[in-house]
This record gives structure tokens, sequence and C-alpha cells, in this order.
């Protein structure tokens, strides 16, 4: 007996089941140790960075006494200056992202793209850093007031768009930027913004989020498959036949995007709503750790 089924899912009513916005992102950001996020040398500052041997343009009152009666020659005492850092990050709002597997009862990737863009931010946030959107278009800001603001922006986030892509937002001079989709849109306009961003000195990362679902493609037999939208729809008699071209496409894109990122000074990572959120947040943290500079 032939099997039908409809590729899109009852996303409202899983959403409706899963834990306030905040409430997850917060639990998210804790499960990650957090650490020093800005660029750290010697200025302005409270916190001890380091001794270094005393120059003679150095001031008497800036020399550790203590340090250097432990040795022949006269130390300084050096502060950190933290340069706190704007890092701008889009959350993919089309249709496409709302996708679920009803069967599966994972969350909307919209869910997920949300929840880790939150708990970046307030990784982020806690860090001293500046952060911001770039759709809805929210200047980088810092504090609890900037929190409240990305909360609000990212919990409304929608858009009629089948497939996503970045808009031509302004970027942060020498920031950093985080894209969250799943890239099925034409990779035109993803390569231009990558190719703006690298122009400009600006590094980030491409999360790419999948159902478990898009990764396995597990249909058999007569299957419609249907945009979130409803504008595109295909329907065939043998799902099967399309597996080995559907996952070829896939794997090409994904190389695609590797590809793109890797030209842009960028970093890229795939990760699947059927896996724990936190291995994606904490690959995002050390990846704009490593892009600081």
């Amino acid at each position: 007996m032939s099997e039908r089924k409809a590729l899109r899912p009852a996303a409202e009513g899983l959403a409706t089941t899963l834990p306030p916005l905040m409430a997850a992102a917060e639990r998210l950001a804790a499960s990650v140790l957090t650490g020093g996020h800005g660029r750290s040398r010697a200025g302005r500052g409270e916190e001890f960075w380091q001794f270094r041997p005393a120059t003679a343009g150095d001031a008497m009152r800036r020399i550790d006494w203590r340090r250097s009666a432990r040795s022949d020659q006269s130390f300084v005492r050096e502060t950190e200056w933290q340069s706190a850092q704007s890092v701008m990050i889009w959350v993919d709002p089309s249709q496409a992202m709302g996708f679920a597997w009803a069967l599966a009862q994972h969350p909307p990737k919209s869910y997920v793209a949300r929840v880790l863009a939150l708990a970046l931010s307030i990784l982020l946030l806690r860090g001293d850093e500046r952060v911001g959107l770039l759709e809805p278009e929210l200047p980088p800001g810092a504090g609890p007031v900037q929190r409240a603001r990305l909360f609000a922006a990212l919990e409304g986030l929608s858009s009629e768009a089948d497939y996503g892509t970045p808009p031509a937002a302004p970027l942060p001079a020498r920031g950093r930027v985080v894209l969250i989709s799943d890239f099925f849109a034409d990779p035109a306009p993803l390569q231009a913004f990558l190719e703006r961003a690298a122009g400009q000195g600006v590094r980030g990362a491409l999360v790419q989020l999948l159902d478990p679902v898009e990764q396995a493609f597990p249909f058999a037999g007569r299957t419609r498959f249907e945009s979130m939208s409803g504008a595109l729809r295909h329907e065939t008699l043998q799902a099967g036949d399309l597996r080995g071209a559907y996952l070829a496409r896939l794997e090409e894109r994904q190389a695609l995007l590797g590809a793109l990122a890797g030209s842009a000074g960028w970093q890229f990572h795939a990760h699947s709503t059927g896996a724990p959120a936190a291995a994606a947040l904490l690959w995002l943290y050390r990846a704009l750790e490593q892009g600081a500079g």
C-alpha cells in the first residue's frame, strides 16, 4: 500500500508545547562554559594583565615595587583593556524555517534558530560585547536593555518569503557576523554578502540548521512535497527513487557553503534540530573567539 505524506508539518502545534523562548535561551547559555570574549591588550582598566620590564619612558608611579624587589630590574604592572566588539546576528525569517517533521516531535528550525541566537547573545552580552540584528535591523548595543530588545525582535520574527537570504544591511566595522539559516535559497545573494563582508574585514560564521528528515530523506512510495507557503509542490509515486539525487544535492550545497565561508575567512557548521543545541552554541562561541582580532 502506497504511503501518502505531506512535507508541511503542524509547526504551530509543536511550538505551543515548547518552553518560553527566553527561558530556553537562558538554559542553553548556562550549559556553555563562558569566558572572556574581548580582545585583551594593555591599556586603561582594572584587571591585572601582566608584568613587563620598565622602560625609560615609564613614570615612577607605574613601577610595581613588590614585583621589582624580587629581581635585578624594575617591572611595570599592566592592566587589561577590553575592546568590546560588535556582533551582528541574522536569523532566517523565511517560511522554510518553520519546518519540523510532525511525526518526530523535533522543534521547528525557526525555534531552534531563535533560541540559539538568543543564547549566543546572552553569552556575548555577559562578556561586555555589543550585539545587534541584521533583520529586523537592530543596531548593536549592550546590557539588559539590549537583551530585551533582542528578545522582542526575535520573538516576533517572520517573513512571507519561501526562503531567506541575508539582507543588505550595514555591517560592523571590523566586527563579526553570525548567519543562521537552512541556506536552501539561491546561493548568489549569500555569496555577494560574504564578498562584501570580506572586503570590509568582517569575519563570522554560518550555521546551517536542518531537520533530521531533511538530512535523511526517508521517503518512499507516493509522496507529496510542498513548501511551507504552499507555493511550491511536487508529487511522485516513487519517492525512494529521488533519495540518491537529493542527498547528492544536499552534499553539494554543504560543500558550496563551506567553500564560500572559507573564501571569506568565515567558518561553516551544519546542525540537526534533532541534536542538542548546546553543541551548536559551543561551536559558535568558539568560532567567534577564533575570529576575533
